[in-house]
């Protein structure tokens, strides 16, 4: 199997730890690429790091969306119309990776990897910089080949786990997920929440006894104080469809990207106590 030189690598993990260290914890924010075009997403990506994330999940436009509510495939949609692709997202990371600092990681389809071709995605992914891959239809049993091929490049293979995960699944998940663990704080599809789950603290206090991966909690988080209560409990709090509305919401005006920033730096500010 073909091997790839390591990029430079662990940015996910050497985040965690540093965050760690100094007792915060990881803002992630997600946006699409290319809503409303890439031209905007570079300009949000730098801008969401200056305004104090930590990483940054990027997502990949699919016509046929699995996890992802209303919000997100409008932004899906708006996107695939300029004719965003995945090979198009690759160039633009490896365009600015120089300018930014904290780790991307990027969420797609298995479909469009599978057309891309896991080999080639590998080495161009890895080449262009991305520090992690989550791939929501592509459960553990099958991705066998994704991690052999990312093994020992810096691209970590993230998986996910529900609130409907069984131990065993838990522990399979915690064994084979790469970076961090990504839990999905509700079943359903993505989208703006108005509260928390209930049983959310008794879940992620169940994979920290399995595991000392670092949790981020994601799906539904869409204010400072509901991303205050996820940071109580995780390691890292993923907040996408709110952020994803504000770009809707201001797509037409010329402070779309400082709007977003201030978003997030209101985010990040209630996570710290501010």
């Amino acid at each position: 199997m073909e091997r790839f030189e390591k990029f430079t690598g662990g940015r996910i993990e050497k985040r965690f730890e540093l965050l760690q260290k100094e007792g915060e914890k990881a803002l992630i924010p997600f946006i699409t690429a290319g809503d409303p075009d890439l031209e905007v997403t570079k300009s949000l990506l730098l801008e969401i790091e200056r305004s104090g994330a930590d990483l940054i999940e990027v997502g990949v436009p699919f016509s046929d969306p699995i996890a992802d509510g209303p919000i997100i495939q409008k932004s899906y949609q708006r996107a695939l119309k300029k004719g965003v692709s995945l090979r198009k997202i690759i160039a633009l990371i490896k365009d600015i990776r120089g300018e930014i600092r904290i780790p991307i990681i990027l969420m797609t389809a298995y479909n469009l990897l599978y057309h891309y071709g896991e080999t080639e995605f590998v080495r161009d992914a890895v080449s262009a910089g991305i520090d992690g891959i989550i791939v929501p239809d592509l459960p553990p049993e099958e991705a066998s080949s994704l991690i052999e091929l990312t093994r020992g490049t810096g691209l970590d293979v993230i998986f996910l786990l529900a609130p409907t995960s069984t131990q065993d699944r838990i522990k399979d998940i915690c064994k084979k997920s790469q970076g961090f663990i990504y839990y999905i704080s509700l079943t359903g599809v993505t989208g703006v929440r108005e509260s928390l789950a209930d049983d959310i603290r008794d879940k992620i206090s169940e994979i920290k006894r399995i595991s000392e991966k670092p949790v981020a909690i994601g799906f539904g988080i869409s204010n400072p104080e509901q991303a205050v209560v996820a940071a109580e409990l995780a390691d890292g709090v993923v907040v996408g469809s709110a952020i994803v509305k504000i770009i809707e919401e201001n797509i037409d005006r010329s402070d779309l990207t400082a709007t977003v920033g201030s978003f997030i730096k209101g985010l990040k500010r209630g996570m710290q106590g501010k």
